[in-house]
């Protein structure tokens, strides 16, 4: 059984990879990419059928930030010309989040800059967690605040939040070279501390920050660990006036890479493409979603996305469809987990076990029909050789500062 019929047997018994065979995803050539695609487009549909979440931004407070992670345009010494604003009301908060409400998306996740919130800053986020679900009960609400201090992440679940998003952004050994302010661990910290209150852990990381092969297996291989129900992947937007603002490091083929390698290791969490994607993926976007079953729709924080609508065409042109509001995103194990059915965090059903919580080892998929976890009909790949193709060219047209939506007068793009 070469590589990929390994990783696709694997991944529909959730069995953990080894960081061999990640590496080795990594290291395939663009002659094999579509293979590399195609099996895990295989797992994608196993645990998550043709479905496609979609989450929406809502920057609460933006720059001012007095943390200096390089790869960040509101970090501190940032010089990058984004918007700047302090805390929207709640009103204002709502209003931005039922755009992207009216444009299909299923989760809002409020974001505000700086290490972490005070408790007259939770304060706020709970009274617009409020304002949002009056308007919309069914929503799902995900803040991210940056660092959680002792009791915040429960009275965060007590208004309301289902999830709480801290990336780790990179491997433990080479996040002292990206940020000084704070550590890794203090990262790890905080999603265990939501994970603790009961909230839905999201958390992901960057690539393209000059990290090599190992650095993005370590980091997500330590996702895994934390059992994070869903992980985000940014490709870095390399902003002019950050420290990285010339660190071009992808192409299509290696982000196609690094999302195949993400479903391996985490095969039945919801994979996020994030930011960027319009900048390094561009047009083999499609492609990405027969690996990740969730995007964000519209914009980002301080940059912009491809209009709404082209999000929503894309999906279906591609032949899948926008995950509904009756629909639960994670497959049955891990809802049910998630629910105090089996697991706790940490470790639950999403583990390299692969069993042990009912539904956990079978491999029932997404559509309720029942799929082979061998026999893969994909082509041979596994070699060798590693890719060759070049970093990507700088194109800094392509790096457009967000002016509309929150913090602005103009309507926003969903």
């Amino acid at each position: 059984m070469d590589l990929l019929d390994t990783l696709t047997a694997k991944g529909l018994r959730r069995e953990l990879p080894t960081r061999e065979e990640a590496l080795a995803v990594l290291a395939t050539t663009d002659d094999e990419l579509l293979d590399v695609v195609a099996a895990a487009g295989r797992v994608r549909r196993q645990w998550f059928g043709r479905r496609v979440k979609l989450n929406y931004l809502v920057n609460l407070k933006s720059g001012l930030c007095p943390e200096d992670c390089s790869y960040c345009s509101q970090r501190l010494g940032s010089k990058a010309e984004i918007l700047k604003y302090t805390w929207l009301k709640p009103a204002e908060a709502a209003e931005a989040a039922a755009a992207g409400l009216a444009g299909g998306a299923k989760r809002v996740c409020l974001v505000a800059s700086g290490r972490g919130p005070t408790d007259r800053d939770i304060d706020r986020v709970a009274d617009t967690i409020t304002a949002i679900k009056d308007a919309n009960e069914a929503v799902e609400v995900c803040a991210c605040l940056g660092l959680l201090s002792d009791n915040q992440a429960e009275r965060l679940k007590a208004a309301g939040a289902d999830a709480y998003n801290h990336n780790l952004n990179t491997s433990e050994a080479t996040y002292g070279g990206i940020t000084s302010t704070h550590t890794y661990a203090d990262r790890v910290d905080t999603v265990n501390k939501a994970h603790g209150a009961g909230l839905s852990a999201c958390s992901g990381l960057i690539a393209g920050m000059g990290e090599s092969d190992e650095d993005l297996v370590d980091v997500v291989f330590a996702l895994r660990e934390l059992d994070s129900d869903s992980v985000p992947v940014n490709f870095l937007i390399p902003f002019e006036g950050t420290p990285l603002a010339k660190e071009w490091n992808l192409t299509p083929q290696r982000c196609l890479r690094i999302l195949a390698m993400v479903r391996f290791v985490c095969p039945d969490v919801e994979v996020r493409i994030a930011g960027g994607r319009e900048v390094h993926l561009r047009s083999m976007q499609p492609l990405g979603l027969h690996i990740a079953n969730s995007i964000f729709l519209g914009d980002y924080l301080t940059s912009e996305g491809q209009a709404g609508q082209a999000d929503l065409d894309m999906i279906a042109d591609a032949g899948f469809e926008v995950e509904g509001a009756g629909q639960v995103t994670l497959p049955r194990h891990r809802s049910d987990a998630a629910a105090g059915g089996c697991g706790t965090s940490g470790g639950g059903c999403g583990t390299s076990g692969g069993g042990g919580c009912g539904p956990c080892g079978s491999h029932e998929s997404a559509d309720g029909s029942h799929e082979s976890a061998c026999g893969s009909d994909e082509s041979a790949c596994g070699s060798e050789e590693s890719a060759t193709a070049a970093p990507d060219e700088v194109r800094s047209e392509l790096v457009k500062v967000r002016r509309r939506g929150a913090g602005t007068e103009l309507a926003p793009n969903a």
